[in-house]
């Protein structure tokens, strides 16, 4: 038995775009001003849209050319969870993107969480390196 895969949102889909042709302009049309990012590596939530901005950026930067690809997704009433998988300098990384957005299919909240431990530790001096640059 087939069961019919769920269409993805347009959300969904606008982001993928977005990771796929490293559109940055697109992104800015994507998040919305009140947004909120939560970092795996950080305390406390990064709230408005410049600071969202500047982290999904940098994670686009860092993850380019690393075979990065999700994997599998779920979707709810305006949200998603986005599982993928990449490598960094021979670690593999596995994590998941929770996404939130409002009815004007503006991303509100971007949660990432990242595992195992030594994928994190990986990951956060790349991003740091690419948030210093913003």
């Amino acid at each position: 038995m087939n069961a019919e895969l769920p269409v993805a949102p347009r959300v969904v889909t606008r982001w993928h775009q977005v990771v796929d042709n490293h559109d940055l302009g697109a992104l800015d049309a994507l998040i919305a001003e009140d947004a909120v990012f939560s970092s795996p590596a950080v305390f406390t939530p990064q709230e408005g849209k410049a600071k969202v901005l500047a982290y999904l950026r940098a994670a686009l930067t860092v993850f380019t050319g690393t075979g990065f690809h999700y994997r599998e997704e779920w979707y709810g009433d305006g949200s998603a969870v986005l599982e993928f998988a990449t490598e960094l300098d021979g670690v593999h990384v596995h994590g998941v993107d929770i996404v939130h957005w409002n009815d004007n299919d503006q991303i509100t909240s971007f949660t990432v969480m990242v595992r195992p431990v030594k994928g994190l530790q990986a990951l956060i001096p790349l991003m740091a390196a690419q948030l210093s640059q913003s």
